[in-house]
């Protein structure tokens, strides 16, 4: 199992590619199309980039893989799935996230039985990546929807855990994941985060994001579980649950919404489709008035 990682410095997002290197087949793991707000503008610099080391590496994609509906960039998986194949996985739970958005967007003709999506994920699904197994985990706090995927590498004679853990645990000083969404839950995160902490203190945690401290350290894609334990400023071992929840709490009516909250929605419930063109060629997309708070 061999992991490598691209940031977006824009949304600070990681994209992650998993590659099984006896078979040559590979997952990516939340993909990043580059949206300009102000001026409208969509480009594809991030997906390239990926698409560009997955062929230079002579890589077959078997799956393009979405922790959950991201309110902070917009997803390249139907762009990466046009030039390479694979298929779309997001968490069966992503139909109520589709339920809540219809109604905020408007949108007669969404589809909220996830079908936009290729492979739904549960809790205990599994997928296979060459010598590599991928087991899904329903991590909801966050979202409803929230998935983190632990891949199991057996190749080697001695077990490797890794696990891409999406919107739930962050760096040891950054925290953890808002809860403000809608059916959001603080109480879900912490024990969707317990869950991630009682693995071995060796495994490695793939980050979804990375916020450093202004002036402070370099940006991380991944931490150890022990190092979470020990140093992670909102649920390090012993943090008692009730605490956690009302710092979360207070901290979240503290926040604004994402910068790409609306764009990114919109798009990412519909498996990443943008809008369709209308009759003057011109795609849109919508901003509702007043319904977030």
């Amino acid at each position: 199992m061999n992991i490598h990682s691209f940031l977006d410095k824009d949304t600070e997002t990681f994209t992650h590619v998993l590659v099984d290197e006896a078979s040559k087949h590979c997952a990516i793991i939340d993909p990043v199309l580059d949206f300009d707000p102000a001026a409208g503008k969509i480009t594809y610099d991030n997906a390239n980039n990926v698409i560009g080391f997955v062929k230079s590496q002579g890589l077959t994609l078997d799956y393009i893989i979405e922790t959950h509906a991201h309110a902070d960039h917009l997803s390249s998986a139907p762009y990466i799935k046009a030039q390479l194949g694979g298929k779309i996985v997001m968490g069966k739970y992503i139909d109520k996230v589709q339920k809540t958005f219809k109604t905020i967007f408007n949108f007669d003709d969404l589809a909220t039985d996830a079908s936009q999506f290729d492979i739904l994920t549960e809790e205990g699904s599994e997928l296979t990546l060459g010598d590599l197994s991928i087991t899904a985990m329903h991590v909801p706090g966050h979202t409803p929807a929230d998935m983190a995927y632990k891949v199991t590498d057996k190749s080697a004679g001695k077990e490797k855990i890794a696990v891409f853990v999406g919107d739930t645990i962050f760096a040891p000083d950054v925290g953890s994941a808002r809860c403000d969404f809608p059916h959001g839950s603080a109480e879900d995160l912490y024990d969707s985060m317990q869950r991630l902490l009682a693995l071995p203190d060796d495994t490695l945690l793939y980050l979804c994001h990375d916020y450093p401290p202004k002036g402070g350290r370099e940006h991380i894609a991944t931490v150890c579980v022990g190092e979470q334990k020990l140093r992670n400023i909102h649920v390090k071992q012993g943090t008692p649950k009730a605490e956690f929840v009302r710092m979360r709490n207070q901290r979240d009516k503290t926040l604004a919404m994402p910068r790409l909250i609306l764009p990114s929605v919109q798009v990412n419930i519909n498996a990443g489709e943008l809008p369709k063109p209308e009759d003057n060629g011109v795609r849109y997309l919508k901003i509702p008035l007043n319904q977030l708070s």
